[in-house]
Order: C-alpha cells, then sequence, then structure tokens
C-alpha cells in the first residue's frame, strides 16, 4: 500500500503502477443487494434459475455498474490518501467492459497514476484501473477514472 500526504508525493507515481488490491468475491447477496439498490432487477443478474437455462453465462453475472462501484473501496486498498480535506469521485473519462463477472468470481483493481496536474491547489488525479477477474485473461473492465484531492496546506 502505497501512502501519500500532498501534490507532489502523488506526482512522484507518475506514469507508474500504484498497486492492486485484495481480491475480492462478489456473491450473489451482493448482487441481490445491488439490484434491490439501483431498481435494476434484470433476470440475468438475480434469477439463478432461469440464468442457468437462458443465460450463454449459465449463471447470474454481476451488474457493470457494481463493479464499477467498488472502484473506491478496492482504490482505498492501494493508496492511502492522507492530510485530506476533502476528496471528491470526479468522474469516469473513459470505459470499457471487456467480460461479464459472473457470480462468485473474485475480482481486484489494478491502478496505475495516468496523469496528475494542480487545479489552483487542487489534485487532479487520473487513475487507469483495470479490474482483474480471477483465473481469467481478459479484464472485467479498463479505464480512467478521475478524483479531486484537496489536500491541507
Amino acid at each position: 500500500m502505497i501512502k501519500i500526504s500532498s501534490h507532489d508525493e502523488f506526482a512522484a507515481f507518475l506514469g507508474r503502477e500504484l498497486g492492486i488490491s485484495d481480491w475480492h468475491k462478489i456473491d450473489q447477496e451482493q448482487i441481490n443487494k445491488f439490484a434491490d439498490a439501483t431498481l435494476d432487477h434484470q433476470w440475468i443478474h438475480i434469477d439463478k434459475e432461469r440464468a442457468a437455462t437462458e443465460s450463454p453465462f449459465k449463471t447470474t453475472i454481476a451488474h457493470g455498474y457494481l463493479t464499477l462501484s467498488l472502484i473506491p473501496y478496492l482504490w482505498k486498498q492501494i493508496a492511502e490518501i492522507h492530510n485530506l480535506k476533502m476528496e471528491i469521485n470526479y468522474g469516469i473519462e473513459s470505459l470499457k467492459f471487456g467480460q461479464a463477472v459472473i457470480v462468485d468470481s473474485e475480482v481486484r483493481l489494478r491502478a496505475k497514476l495516468k496523469s496528475i496536474a494542480n487545479l489552483r491547489g487542487t489534485t487532479k488525479v487520473i487513475i487507469e484501473v483495470v479490474l482483474d477477474i480471477k483465473d481469467q485473461t481478459k479484464p472485467a473492465y479498463i479505464g480512467d477514472v478521475m478524483f479531486l484531492y484537496h489536500f491541507i496546506d
């Protein structure tokens, strides 16, 4: 785990891999709770019996947005950002899904600092993220996410 307390400390990682999170298992309970929270009850996510017969995956799959929602949780396993007034999830600059995450798969996040800018005292970073699926060669997604950090002077 890396520890960062300032813009300059962050900038030292430009172009480098920041780290890799632990594996996280996505089970049916998490998928169902996400479906309830987002009102997305599509059968391919929550109906195991139907998915077994009609889905090309032969089981349920995690929502793509569920896998995206794991970024803050997994990112915090890679980097400890200290000395902050505020941290903001600023956006996703680009993202492509590579393949579905089937139920009971384990995923992990790999992160690389793609760019960093000082915006009048606010640090804007673009982190290239890749969500690996255990025992798969193709990732669930790859993309660029943006965070804003307001470090204490």
